[in-house]
């Protein structure tokens, strides 16, 4: 049976796997032993798995049966500390293994480090309720892949795309007519059901944005005390996410009362890398 889910990862994987360029030559790969081996995915460092799918899809669309990799798909947020070891339980072609090997490989540690390092930061945040939000500071073509292992992690996902809700960024500010101006731009699309987020930078703008009732603000490079400032002028149904400047090391002064979200690019981007293999052995 074809499994639809892993199915549309086929044109993406294709595309990483050209990097590999082994159509230059052919005999390599056809040469390549079809003698069975067992896979051991050594973990090296202390994690979250995230990425099982796209580990599964890469040898699935080698021409692997995508059961064998059934139970990883469904092990996604499970924490594993160093010296571990995942076999995988059924046997696959020597040639599909060695062939999607770094691929499989490098998806798994770059989704499983991206949730393992937004887990650290969930950890903190979730002492006072507050949601933590990626962005769209993605790796180009790895955006789905990405904000996926920060939901892993207990994160939540900001936008997918520019157009999943309007936000009001500095530049639509400065080119249609300040925060009032780009408030109209937006409200004349006609998108019914979306939502639109304006990037607050002071409170005098704060409180142009609850005059034009605009109910959800990025509190933009907000100190703290000046969040505590914007707190104490919340009005009812408005939502406060607060962005810029936050790290690990100096989240839990950002949480305080009335925020709702924190949105961190550096969920994505600053991920440490965490640390595994793959092993084969004949059989």
């Amino acid at each position: 049976m074809s499994d639809f889910s892993l199915e549309t990862l086929y044109p993406q994987i294709k595309l990483w796997l050209e990097e590999d360029d082994l159509t230059r030559n052919f005999h390599y790969t056809r040469f390549l032993s079809r003698s069975e081996v067992k896979l051991y995915l050594k973990i090296k460092s202390p994690l979250i798995l995230a990425g099982g799918d796209y580990f599964a899809a890469v040898f699935s669309a080698l021409g692997a049966d995508v059961g064998h990799f059934e139970f990883l798909r469904n092990w996604d947020g499970k924490g594993f500390q160093s010296g571990e070891v995942i076999e995988i339980p059924r046997a696959i072609p020597f040639n599909i293994a060695v062939t999607g090997e770094r691929l499989a490989l490098n998806l798994l540690q770059h989704a499983s480090s991206i949730a393992t390092w937004t887990k650290k930061h969930v950890e903190i945040a979730s002492k006072k309720n507050i949601k933590l939000l990626d962005t769209r500071k993605t790796t180009p073509g790895m955006r789905s892949l990405e904000k996926y292992a920060v939901r892993v992690g207990g994160g939540f996902n900001h936008r997918l795309g520019q157009t999943d809700t309007w936000m009001i960024k500095d530049n639509h500010k400065a080119c249609l007519g300040g925060l009032e101006g780009a408030y109209i731009f937006f409200q004349k699309q006609g998108a019914f059901y979306n939502n639109i987020i304006a990037e607050i930078h002071d409170l005098k703008e704060l409180k142009l944005a609850q005059a034009l009732g605009i109910q959800h603000v990025m509190l933009d490079n907000f100190s703290p005390d000046l969040i505590n400032s914007a707190v104490q002028m919340k009005t009812a149904g408005m939502n406060y996410e607060v962005s810029g400047g936050v790290k690990l090391e100096n989240l839990e002064s950002f949480l305080i009362e009335g925020v709702d979200a924190i949105s961190m690019g550096a969920l994505i981007y600053s991920a440490p890398r965490v640390d595994l293999s793959l092993k084969f052995k004949p059989i």
